[in-house]
Order: C-alpha cells, then sequence, then structure tokens
C-alpha cells in the first residue's frame, strides 16, 4: 500500500514523468515518497522555549505522506539558548508541548526529525542561567552584530571556555535531549554540528584554540562532535540519528583553514557509527542567506559517507532535480522557500509559480503572520 500511494504522488494525476526530487527513496527504516525536506528553520515562537499550539498548523502545513521534516533547532540544555522565543527539549514541559506537534506531522504519514543544538558562545548573559558567562571551545569574543544603519542587532558576552572536565556534562546533555526527542514522538534527531555554534565551534580551527584532547589537530577538534554522536547513536540507535555539518560556511567567525579535509574526515569517521545520514550545507553558501561562486563541492564528502546524504544551500526546483539525477545527494533540504511556500512539493510536482517569502516576519513573534499564512498553490491557482 505504502509503495502505491508513493508511486500516485510521483506520477501525478495529470500523469506526468517523474521528476527526480519527486522519487521514492528508502532512508534507513523510513520510506519516503519523495526527497524534497523540510529544513530546520528557527522560527522563534516558542515562547518562554516551550513548543506553542500555533506549531501544529504551521508543520502539518508543511507534511506530506512519506516527506521528511526536520523541527527547528531545539536547545538541549538552559545553557544552549541564544534567540529569544526558540524552543527546548530539556524539560518535561517542552517534552509535553512537542507531543501535539508531532503527532499532527505523523497524522498525515510524515517523518519528524528534531534538530538538537547548543549555541555556545553565540549568547549572552542575558540567555544563560543566574546571568552566567556563555561556554564553548574557547574563550575569544564575537564580535556583536551590527545592522545597515551601524545599531547593534545583537550583541555577545565573552564566553568561558569548557574545562576538559565539564564536556562530558554537555555530551550527556545532547543524549538526554535526544531521549526526550523520541519520548516527545519524534522519529529521530539531527545534531546541529554546523554555521558557528558550539559543536562548529569546536571543529573550526578558526575558533578553536585549545591545547587539551578537544584542540589541535583535526582528530582532537572532531572529537567533540563524535563523542556526542556516539552517545546519542547508543542512546536511541544509529537509525534515528543524523547530522548537520557547514565545513565551508564560516557563519559566527567560524570557518576553518581547510575545510575540505574537515568535511572528508566527518563524513568518514561517521561512518563508524552507522548514522541514518549526513546533511552538509553547500560551500557556496559561505555567510547567511547569500549565494556564492564557489570551487568547491560536497562531491567528496558524498562519496565518503556511506549513509543518506542531504544537501542544502540556496536550491531551487531545477538545481535540485540536478543533484539527485546526477547522485550527488539522496535528498535535498529547502528552506525559505519550503517556509513560503508549505505545499512545495505540490508545487515541484506541477512546476507551479512560487510565493515569494518575506524576510520581515522570519523571526517575529506572530503567530499568524509570516507564519501560517502563506497560501497554498490550490488556493490561489
Amino acid at each position: 500500500m505504502e509503495g502505491k500511494v508513493a508511486q500516485d504522488e510521483i506520477t501525478g494525476t495529470n500523469g506526468v514523468s517523474t521528476i527526480p526530487l519527486l522519487t521514492p527513496y528508502k532512508m534507513g527504516n523510513f520510506n519516503l515518497s519523495h526527497r524534497i525536506v523540510l529544513a530546520p528553520l528557527t522560527r522563534q515562537r516558542s515562547y518562554g522555549n516551550v513548543p506553542q499550539p500555533h506549531a501544529i498548523l504551521y508543520y502539518s502545513q508543511r507534511t506530506s505522506k512519506g516527506g521528511l521534516l526536520i523541527a527547528e533547532a531545539a536547545g538541549v540544555s538552559d545553557t544552549a539558548q541564544g534567540y529569544p522565543e526558540t524552543p527546548g527539549l530539556w524539560t518535561k514541559e517542552q517534552v509535553q508541548a512537542w507531543k501535539p506537534i508531532v503527532d499532527a506531522v505523523h497524522a498525515k504519514g510524515g517523518i519528524f526529525f528534531c534538530q538538537l543544538w547548543h549555541v555556545g558562545r553565540f549568547s549572552n548573559t542575558s540567555f544563560q542561567p543566574n546571568g552566567q558567562a556563555p561556554i564553548s571551545s574557547t574563550d575569544k569574543a564575537l564580535k556583536p552584530i551590527v545592522g545597515a544603519n551601524g545599531e547593534v542587532i545583537q550583541g555577545f558576552s565573552p564566553p568561558r571556555r569548557l574545562r576538559t572536565d565539564e564536556i562530558p556534562k554537555i555530551i550527556n546533555d545532547f543524549r538526554l535531549a535526544a531521549r526526550n526527542a523520541i519520548e516527545a514522538g519524534f522519529d529521530g534527531v539531527e545534531l546541529h554540528a554546523a554555521h558557528g555554534y558550539l559543536i562548529d565551534q569546536f571543529l573550526k580551527d578558526q575558533v578553536n584554540d585549545r591545547t587539551d584532547q578537544y584542540g589541535g589537530s583535526l582528530e582532537n577538534r572532531c572529537r567533540f562532535a563524535l563523542e556526542i554522536v556516539e552517545a546519542v547513536v547508543n542512546e536511541i540507535g544509529a537509525d534515528k540519528v543524523g547530522i548537520r555539518l557547514s565545513p565551508f560556511a564560516d557563519y559566527s567567525e567560524a570557518g576553518d583553514s581547510n575545510p575540505k579535509a574537515l568535511g572528508l574526515y566527518m563524513a568518514g569517521a561517521l561512518n563508524k557509527y552507522g548514522i541514518v545520514y549526513c546533511h552538509m550545507v553547500e560551500p557556496r553558501m559561505k555567510t547567511v542567506g547569500e549565494k556564492f561562486e564557489s570551487p568547491d563541492s560536497l562531491l567528496p564528502m558524498r562519496k565518503a559517507f556511506k549513509g543518506t546524504f542531504i544537501a542544502a544551500g540556496g536550491y531551487e526546483r531545477e538545481d535540485g532535480n540536478k543533484a539527485v539525477a546526477e547522485n550527488h545527494a539522496d535528498l535535498v533540504a529547502y528552506g525559505r522557500i519550503f517556509l513560503a511556500n508549505p505545499d512545495l512539493p505540490r508545487r515541484f510536482e506541477l512546476n507551479a509559480p512560487l510565493n515569494k517569502y518575506n524576510r520581515e516576519t522570519f523571526y517575529t513573534l506572530d503567530p499568524v503572520v509570516g507564519y501560517t499564512d502563506y497560501p497554498f498553490w490550490e488556493s490561489i491557482a
């Protein structure tokens, strides 16, 4: 029955021939009906770090039978936060609040993973328990983010470098959050090891200036990430664990002097744990929201990693189809255009025009505007 439904979706009601993004795919134990993934998108509408009922509609709108969705990053502990109103998975209340959201996705036949993060130094004392300093691999502070008018949009407090003996506690926070995600009903978790957040602060040599076993050599800088992978795999099973990496990006002053070597080493090292997917950000996305021409490619990492490979970063319909057709990726994650087009797989099937996203409403607190009010193609066609 599963296969029949998937086939109907691919062929489409008008008998159009298959497009690569709409072909079925088996990701570990999960039967996907297409290869279009909802990328994890921070939306800042989880008041008091608790997921809200309006997220039920938001995720449900973007669910298709056999489609993979990755929920916005959830903090693993009370020290993990760096943005207002982002969700967590460290309290019972948060676990309970996620349940109806997950249930709504499952009711429509979706597969739902939750991204887990710790922002590390991308924070300030106002987000931290008892106003303490944010933690990181380093004590080097981030420069503030300044707007076009010179106004400081976000300021960062100088971080406190984690002692070697404190690192197991952080690893354990990821393990417990993964267990909580499964208790909330999620099908799996994605470890956020990209974009300059805590795990990336260990991976990248522009940030990591440690002299213990978590710093220095490439192997040492990757140790923290791989120990988290191991702990989470041991807790919930490798078939429920993915990871997101951005070796080529230098978001938040977190670049690396040899990103290709970093990406290749991680892709190879992850094979040992048998995790279900590796989600990697294209080299063209060096900074937030901008595409650059890049001579680099994710292909060597795709070839090195033995599980499902998800590519992300500025994809549209045409280059997404090309990535799948040429075997550069198994799945393609879409962020901003999936946000603005809740029925993105259907629009790709019909080659329908897309709603334009409104950047102004990405991070407002409004539970409807810019969140659940983007129209479906069928309602405007």
